[in-house]
């Protein structure tokens, strides 16, 4: 039976590769860094979700090394059997407090974490509108629900408003949001999404995972940055970007909604624990984030002098001023061929294509960080317009 199945896959394959949507693995022989050693050799690397350069912060290394002789390598058990340790109940409590919510719940990943909230929040009686462009794993947890689903435009308000109008039959709505578009660096209009959820009786949800860390003036986040953080109901974020770089993920939201969550959210029922050494980290992480306002303004100052320079140089970035700093190339195979230039000149970054971004809209998302200095940066729009110049012929 498989010959005839591996066929078909070797065709699918071959298909992905001449359509220049082939996705290849690069592997990195040293930590997560602003440089780092690819096979080619030392390169800048402008494509991690490291936002705030904490991935390799010596103090969150030293938290990490202690964890380990303190609470061992992993719970080898889900969390309501013999899988929490008081390092996962002060993380939750720390998470909590920093967020502005009432309780908060470890996910092994925030895609989990998505996974986990529709189905067990939400039934056949109840509505789900979800903005366009919303992360696959919020798209994927709507799908594992019994929801009615609804999908409204990117940040189109209007469009948000008719669906509330057309759902009023629903028992329960939730309007759920990326508080940052991973693919375009666009943020939310959280502030005006809650005044439509007060105006139509609605929950907010918002998947803060490209925020929380580093926008907003104490780094909360987008519920931060609009003021509306005691008018979201559910956050869902990642440990795994600007909060140390390592992975685990968590829902923090009104107290119900957790207790519940712990009770019946089969990924966090079905799953092994979040390593006791990542919470440990986390917590540092935390700690770190009191004063990192320095860190923030780094990464703010090198997120504009990129997109002033390379909007001077002619290329095309999508507005914003986010660290996500998409440049738009349109075709596929081109942005693969500029990613490699690029990479070629000490500049690691990804070309973005089908289907990660629709068809035709091919980028290469460049994400800043306050580890890169100033010299990183220039260097990084000198290298952008030589490969431009060598694709030009």
């Amino acid at each position: 039976m498989y010959a005839s199945v591996r066929d078909d896959l070797r065709t699918t394959l071959d298909e992905i590769r001449a359509a220049g949507l082939y996705k290849p693995e690069r592997v990195i022989g040293t930590p997560q860094s602003a440089s780092v050693s690819v096979a080619s050799g030392d390169v800048l690397n402008f494509c991690a979700n490291n936002y705030l350069g904490l991935a390799d912060h010596p103090e969150v290394v030293a938290a990490a090394k202690e964890a380990l002789d303190r609470w061992g390598y992993g719970m080898a058990s889900v969390r309501f059997i013999c899988g929490t340790q008081d390092v996962h109940k002060e993380l939750e409590a720390r998470l909590s407090a920093f967020l502005g919510q009432e309780d908060t719940i470890l996910y092994s990943s925030c895609f989990d974490a998505n996974g986990g909230v529709f189905e067990t929040l939400l039934g056949p009686e109840d509505a789900v509108i979800s903005d366009a462009l919303n992360h696959a794993s919020i798209i994927d947890g709507i799908r594992l629900s019994k929801a009615r689903r609804h999908r409204y435009a990117n940040r189109d308000l209007a469009d948000l408003e008719q669906q509330l109008k057309e759902t009023q039959d629903a028992r329960r709505r939730m309007i759920v949001t990326d508080g940052v578009f991973s693919m375009d660096g666009y943020v939310a209009p959280l502030a005006e999404i809650c005044d439509l959820a007060d105006r139509y009786d609605a929950m907010v949800m918002v998947d803060d995972s490209h925020a929380v860390g580093f926008v907003g003036p104490g780094g909360r986040g987008t519920p931060e940055l609009h003021g509306v953080m005691d008018r979201v109901d559910i956050i869902t974020g990642t440990l795994g970007k600007a909060l140390g770089g390592a992975s685990g993920g968590y829902v923090a939201a009104r107290a119900e909604i957790v207790a519940l969550l712990r009770q019946r959210s089969r990924p966090y029922l079905f799953s092994n624990s979040l390593a006791p050494v990542i919470a440990a980290a986390s917590l540092k992480v935390l700690d770190l984030l009191e004063s990192a306002g320095d860190l923030r303004e780094r990464l703010n100052a090198n997120t504009a002098l990129f997109r002033t320079k390379m909007t001077e140089a002619g290329f095309k970035i999508l507005p914003g001023d986010h660290a996500i700093a998409p440049v738009m190339i349109g075709d596929a195979a081109e942005a693969g061929r500029m990613a490699e230039l690029l990479l070629e000149r000490g500049v690691y970054v990804i070309g973005f294509s089908y289907p990660v971004v629709p068809m035709g809209r091919a980028r290469i998302r460049v994400q800043l960080s306050a580890a890169h200095s100033t010299e990183d940066v220039e260097r990084a729009v000198a290298a952008f317009v030589d490969a431009r110049a060598t694709m030009a012929g």
